[in-house]
């Protein structure tokens, strides 16, 4: 974006405007003992909008290695996801957690 400016002398001086990308979020889901894994292929299908290929593939990195990344998003669409995971998980009776980190 460009936007123009007069100096003292009279001066047309052109400046440019930065945009800056936002800063994202991984979204981690961690593992327990006891969210079936039916239900977070659910929770990544519904939550974070994955293929149900790669729903299974996450869920599985969850299970074997203790916790597995659904995304990057802006830290309010990462906080809305993780609230919407562990609302869902509560309801259903699951203490499914998820958790964000700077990417």
């Amino acid at each position: 974006m460009t936007s123009k400016s007069h100096t003292d002398h009279g001066v047309l001086e052109a400046t440019r405007t930065k945009t800056r990308k936002p800063q994202l979020y991984k979204v981690w889901l961690l593992n327990d003992d006891y969210t079936t894994m039916e239900f977070v292929v659910q929770i990544l299908e519904s939550v974070f909008n994955k293929a149900p290929a790669e729903a299974h593939r996450i869920m599985m990195q969850v299970h074997t290695q203790g916790r597995g990344v659904c995304g990057g998003y802006t830290y309010e669409v990462a906080e809305t996801k993780i609230a919407k995971t562990q609302e869902l998980a509560r309801r259903e009776g699951f203490p499914l957690q998820a958790a964000l980190e700077e990417e």
